[in-house]
């Protein structure tokens, strides 16, 4: 038996938990059809498999049909989701884990014009900011159907193998109950706490009523809002302390704030460059005051202060969810004695971001993850050993050798620089982005383990490569920025890479032209702002940034606003001129019938970049498949075969920036479903 607080086991009423790490309650966007189907099952056993204690799916399945998800979420108010239900939970208990459901009502929080046009409902007519719909005023038969729905919810996911349900009430509609700032209704559910909170619990005892007491009902709340007028923390420590009284419920899982806005969002949930666990010692509070099973999560992102969570007694369960959709084997490497091997959650948010954008959760630097039926987190040995040389030490070019060298072959890595990184060592100049490196080290370390070698201060050419004699040569050499975007004047601008570095003082007056709307034009921007210039950034799009996305977009803001930042959207940067020791910005607009100037000692243009790809050709003459990629067998998972030249001494590819512009995610996803069958 291990003396890890971690691996103590855990008994929740009639439940053993196999130890103190859970995965929360957590929407990744892979229903089809509103249900867990192949995708969404592989994914939440790969976290079963890993030896998670309990796996917490949904985030949230939605009881109603006027509870419309906003993105792809699981609808528990089908009958039909039970047997692929059954199927998720049989095979998560066949790994030793438990599996609960998080199940809610959205109220306010969705739209009107998704699923079936029902209207959206609330216990006000106040509209979420983030949603943007004006609710209905729930009426009594409203409230009615709605606590019937959670009841039938329930039952189907207790038919469904679940060990439980967990009811989301933070934002949603249960909070907008309980929350005095989000109910106006008269009594019996409006008005004292009493009344408010009566909703919440007549949910419970209807779900109790049809469950039974050999299943687990908890619920994830917030005991602070952080808002004038809202539910403060001496509201919240009452509210907890009467849902434990309730005798309906087996554990409490706390949050702090709230999540009406794009900014209360990120705060509740915070990402890279903000503190860690925020909100640990306030959920500590509230497990004091009830003596109740308290769950929490929110950036417990590395095993230590997971295990001084449990070590202290803050929590009874602790989650780390976000960092299972990073490696989802932990628990195993904890187990193992490999902490050092854990792949780092480096909070680049890439995965929720994602889905509020309407897309799928993916790592950053994960491929595999939500990919589970094609992708392998655990890299098998190839049959025959080959050389694999890789020109390139950047995010792309060092999990081409991470995953070569776990296949068992020989592999040799040229970079031109003195260290590894590529445009992750330039994006983590940022103060806020600083753990992006993570993406770095990780696997500097693994494929120092592995026994790739690196000869770095190597500008590599072809007569280099080849004297290698390889089996594979992977060009991963990334790309340049690409500022040549004005019809004249292009010689009078600087990248937003000239400025993050440092090889370009920030001007005092500063025109950031961005149309690639990546994080890169918006550190640039503060890195000016900070130094005391002042800063335009204008872009031709109807939104600015659109690439960092919402929550990534929240401390760019704080700091750009404070710094007096200008964001002008749908103008053009057309050319530019010198006056004097000024230039002059031509302006125009898409949308036409515009033509304005502006003068400023700098223009700085954030446009993506262009392949450094000219290695890349003068070897594809020499190689087997004259560069070619095969897009059927990759996307299938299959070995690369294509065969244009018997004469060719090696097989030939490129992968991330070096074959078009893009982001961390798609160079490490070349490189991962590439390497992983050479």
């Amino acid at each position: 038996m291990s003396n890890d607080p971690l691996l103590q086991p855990y008994q929740l009423k009639h439940l053993t938990l196999r130890n103190r790490i859970i995965v929360t309650s957590h929407e990744p966007a892979y229903p089809e059809d509103g249900m867990p189907k192949g995708r969404y099952r592989a994914y939440t056993v790969e976290r079963a498999k890993g030896g998670v204690a309990m796996t917490m799916t949904a985030g949230s399945a939605a009881v109603s049909k006027d509870s419309p998800p906003v993105f792809n979420n699981l609808l528990a108010y089908k009958d039909e989701i039970v047997p692929w239900i059954r199927e998720m939970t049989d095979a998560v208990h066949e790994e030793g884990a438990a599996i609960m459901i998080q199940l809610t009502h959205l109220g306010r929080r969705t739209r009107w014009d998704k699923g079936d046009w029902l209207p959206v409902v609330a216990p006000s007519h106040h509209r979420e900011a983030a949603h943007r719909a004006f609710p209905k005023k729930l009426e009594d038969w409203d409230i009615e159907r709605i606590i019937k729905d959670f009841a039938d919810a329930a039952e189907r996911m207790k038919a469904g193998g679940m060990d439980g349900v967990e009811l989301e009430a933070y934002g949603h509609l249960i909070d907008q109950f309980n929350s005095p700032l989000t109910n106006e209704l008269d009594g019996p559910y409006g008005g004292s706490l009493d009344n408010r909170l009566r909703f919440c619990l007549d949910v419970f005892k209807a779900m109790r009523e049809r469950v039974g007491d050999d299943f687990i009902l908890g619920v994830r709340y917030t005991a602070d809002e952080c808002l004038p007028g809202g539910t403060g923390k001496a509201e919240g420590l009452e509210i907890s302390r009467r849902l434990k009284e309730s005798g309906l419920i087996d554990y409490l899982n706390v949050i702090r704030g709230h999540i009406d806005t794009d900014p209360g969002l990120t705060d509740v949930i915070p990402i890279q460059g903000m503190a860690s666990a925020p909100h640990l010692d306030f959920a500590g509070d509230v497990r004091a005051a009830t003596k109740f099973p308290t769950f929490h999560a929110a950036k417990i992102q590395d095993v230590a202060t997971a295990r001084h969570a449990i070590a202290t007694g803050k929590v009874d369960m602790i989650g780390m969810t976000r960092a299972h959709m990073t490696d989802p084997h932990i628990l195993r490497k904890i187990i193992e004695k490999r902490e050092d091997d854990i792949r780092p959650c480096v909070g680049a948010n890439y995965c929720l971001d994602r889905i509020y954008q309407g897309g799928l959760a993916f790592c950053i630097h994960n491929a595999a993850t939500g990919r589970e039926e094609t992708m392998p987190h655990v890299i098998p040995k190839a049959e025959v050993r080959k050389k694999v040389v890789i020109v390139g030490a950047g995010p792309a070019g060092l999990e081409a050798a991470r995953v070569s060298a776990e296949r068992g072959h020989e592999v040799v890595v040229f970079e031109a620089a003195n260290n590894a990184g590529g445009q992750i060592r330039l994006t983590a100049q940022s103060e806020r982005r600083r753990e992006m490196i993570g993406i770095i080290d990780w696997r500097m370390s693994q494929c120092e383990k592995l026994g790739v070698t690196f000869h770095f201060n190597t500008w590599a050419d072809a007569e280099t490569i080849t004297a290698e004699t390889p089996d594979v040569v992977i060009i991963a050499t990334g790309g340049l920025p690409h500022t040549d975007v004005l019809t004249s004047g292009n010689e009078l601008v600087v990248s937003s890479w000239d400025i993050i570095s440092g090889d370009v003082k920030p001007g005092t007056n500063v025109l950031v032209y961005d149309d690639a709307g990546d994080h890169a034009g918006l550190q640039a921007a503060e890195f000016i702002a900070k130094a005391g210039g002042k800063v335009e950034i204008m872009t031709p799009d109807r939104s600015f940034a659109p690439e960092v996305m919402a929550m990534n977009l929240v401390p760019y803001m704080r700091s750009l606003q404070k710094l007096d930042t200008t964001f002008t959207v749908t103008y053009r940067l057309e050319a530019a001129e010198k006056s004097g020791n000024q230039i002059i910005a031509h302006v125009g607009s898409d949308y036409g019938g515009v033509s304005r100037q502006r003068t400023v000692d700098q223009i700085v243009v954030n446009h993506g970049t262009i392949p450094l790809d000219d290695l890349y050709f003068e070897l594809k003459p020499g190689s087997s498949n004259l560069g070619e990629v095969s897009y059927d067998d990759l996307v299938a998972g299959a070995p690369q075969t294509v065969r244009r030249n018997p004469d060719g001494a090696y097989q030939l590819f490129r992968i991330g920036d070096a074959v078009a512009a893009r982001n961390t995610h798609a160079a490490i996803y070349d490189a991962l479903r590439l390497a992983k069958d050479l």
